[in-house]
Order: structure tokens, then sequence, then C-alpha cells
């Protein structure tokens, strides 16, 4: 990918998303793998053919979308259901992705990846792998009060994602999430200015 683009994760409840568009407010593209997941399975989907074929009408609702719900059940509890999902989705994210960054008008761009570490391959795609990090139960208390979770629900999905050290471990940069974000406006700064700056010669 020749366009400078960085590579966002961190995991569930570290505050991706903020930070994210925090950069976006800055002027970066951001390019995010959940939305575009969620539209290769809504109705229409160019994933849902294959969904359907995968695992049956089951998982399909009324409007003709991904039963998300269900499918979180099914992947949490067959590892291999999980892999089969995955082999639909990930190419397609990948073309897509592509696309976008392409059609990108920003100063960077920015992929906001929540499984970087898990799906692979980022490492060679982007320049810069910026890590949002924050303990553990602060993401627990964070999944728990904004989306109504029990501590065990949240605890599954966290086993499911990469360990916050294996993230950590690829990570260029990092930003520890766990103050007010005008607590972190001067590193965020200090990131976009040195991302501009990359940006201009790797042009």
């Amino acid at each position: 990918m020749t366009r400078f683009a960085v590579g966002l994760t961190g995991g569930i409840g570290s505050g991706k998303t903020t930070i994210a568009n925090w950069f976006a407010d800055q002027g970066a593209t951001l390019i995010d793998t959940d939305l575009i997941a969620h539209s290769l399975t809504r109705p229409g989907g160019l994933a849902m053919d294959a969904v359907r074929q995968q695992f049956g009408s089951a998982f399909v609702d009324a409007d003709g979308a991904m039963d998300r719900a269900k499918m979180r059940e099914l992947v949490f509890q067959r590892p291999e259901a999980r892999q089969q999902l995955q082999a639909i989705l990930h190419p397609l994210i990948r073309s897509e992705c592509e696309r976008e960054a392409l059609a990108a008008t920003g100063a960077y761009v920015i992929f906001v990846v929540p499984l970087l570490v898990e799906s692979g391959g980022w490492r060679e795609r982007v320049n810069r792998i910026l890590v949002v990090d924050c303990p553990e139960t602060l993401q627990q208390q964070r999944v728990m009060q904004r989306n109504g979770f029990s501590r065990e629900q949240v605890e599954a999905i966290m086993a499911t994602q990469a360990r916050r050290t294996e993230r950590l471990a690829v990570a260029d940069d990092v930003v520890v999430n766990d103050v007010p974000l005008t607590e972190n406006l001067p590193l965020l700064t200090k990131l976009h200015q040195h991302y501009l700056a990359l940006s201009q010669t790797n042009v």
C-alpha cells in the first residue's frame, strides 16, 4: 500500500473509537473494519450468500442480515465456526479496505482494526501500528456499562482476543487510554504531527 497508513487497534472497551475519531477530526481518513464487516453482513451484503451456505438460514434474520446474536453465541462455543466465518469475511474486508484506501482524501489513512493481531498480515500493510491500551479491569467496566453485559460475558469476549501483552508487542506507538481525552491531547497531537511528517516522506 503506497499511501501512508496507520493500523489502530486495542481490546474491547479500550476506547479505540474515541481515539480514532480524534484523528479523523484532525484530517485523517478512517477505515473501520468493524463497519465494513457490518456492511458485508447486512441484507444484501456481499458475504450473506456465503454465510447462508456455510451456516444455514437459522443464522439469517427476517430482514436477510446475519443474526449477530446467534453467530456470536456459535463462535464462542465452536472455535472452528469462528475460523469459518473469518474465512468468509477477511478476504472481503481486505478488498474493501484497499478500495477505500485508494479513494481516501485525508492527510493519511487510519485502519481501525480490533483484531489486527489476531487476523495477521497487517504489519506488511501499514507503516505504523498504534495500540490503544488500558487496564483490563477498566475494559471490563466500560463494556459492562456500555453494553449491559455481565462480567462473565465480557471476560468471554476478551478471552477470544489477543492478550494485552501481544498487542503491546507489535506496537510502534501506544496511547494509554485510562484518563479523560483532554489529558491525552499532547500525546495525540504529537502523534498526529509525526504521522503528517511521515506521510509527506511516503509520497
